[in-house]
């Protein structure tokens, strides 16, 4: 690239030889040509000059860019790499809690397993007792006794007219061997509770010391629990002896048919309360 500084001796020269007047026309058109050849030249190195200036500017304007760019990409990247640890801690705590979590579930479905073994068991064992007792039973003891499985519990349901003598609640004798059989199942089921239950219908009993159907038929219930105990041998820890009178009808009372339904004895035999409450406090605790 020719600079300024080289042009401008040559300018002057010709300048000077112009104005000695001594300069031939040959060497003059000559001087002239390189003259405008030099001029040419100066402008193509000024254009030069200033396309380089703007390269350099809009290179340096690049620069600064990528600077601040860079700077932003640094400023992401660490907002990226606090993000990524946080995700791992939180990452970490929550296996921590599924893991928790799989071990609750894991026991509660080992105790659910555990409720529903000791559900099937006892369904098994209330089924074998009806079965047994059932066929313990002749076809005229089974016209007067009912024997239901309700919810897991063996109902034993005794008619008034066979169990007691008329208006009394002392036993009669017909009963002592339909009593016998059920004492023998009560005595080989030894882990069940032994509720007898006392029902009477709607008429009023006037007798001398009872006082309504209350009396009537706890006192019926105690007499089956005391037959049961002191004739048949039960333990009596096992035996409860309740009264409901009048209030627990599964007939209409407005009849014969209904009242006669209504007058009965019912021997329920469930499982110990006491293993019910050894399986809830065998429940796994869950946070």
């Amino acid at each position: 690239m020719v600079t300024i500084k080289r042009i401008l001796p040559l300018t002057i020269l010709l300048g000077g030889l112009m104005m000695t007047g001594c300069v031939s026309n040959k060497k003059y058109a000559a001087l002239d040509s390189q003259y405008k050849d030099l001029g040419q030249l100066y402008q193509k190195t000024q254009l030069e000059l200033t396309e380089s200036r703007a390269k350099v500017k809009s290179l340096e304007d690049q620069l600064e860019y990528e600077r601040k760019n860079n700077a932003a990409l640094k400023e992401a990247y660490a907002k990226l790499q606090g993000t990524l640890d946080q995700s791992i801690a939180q990452n970490s705590q929550g296996n921590v809690n599924i893991s928790k979590l799989v071990d609750e579930i894991n026991a509660s479905n080992k105790y659910i397993q555990h409720l529903v073994n000791t559900k099937n068991k006892s369904d098994s064992l209330n089924m074998v007792l009806t079965n047994n007792l059932t066929r313990s039973l002749s076809r005229e003891e089974l016209k007067d006794v009912d024997v239901q499985v309700l919810k897991g519990v063996v109902y034993i349901s005794l008619s008034d007219n066979m169990l007691y003598k008329s208006g009394s609640y002392e036993i009669s004798d017909k009963a002592g061997e339909t009593l016998s059989k059920i004492a023998k199942i009560i005595q080989d089921y030894k882990d069940y509770e032994v509720l007898i239950e006392g029902n009477t219908d709607s008429d009023p009993i006037s007798k001398p010391n009872i006082r309504n159907n209350w009396d009537l038929s706890a006192l019926r219930a105690s007499s089956v629990v005391q037959a049961l105990q002191n004739t048949y041998g039960v333990d009596p820890k096992r035996l409860t002896a309740g009264g409901r009178g009048e209030y627990n009808p599964i007939a209409d009372n407005s009849t014969t048919a209904g009242k006669a339904r209504n007058r009965r004895t019912q021997i329920i035999i469930t499982p110990k309360l006491d293993q019910f409450m050894e399986l809830i406090d065998q429940a796994p605790e869950t946070e």
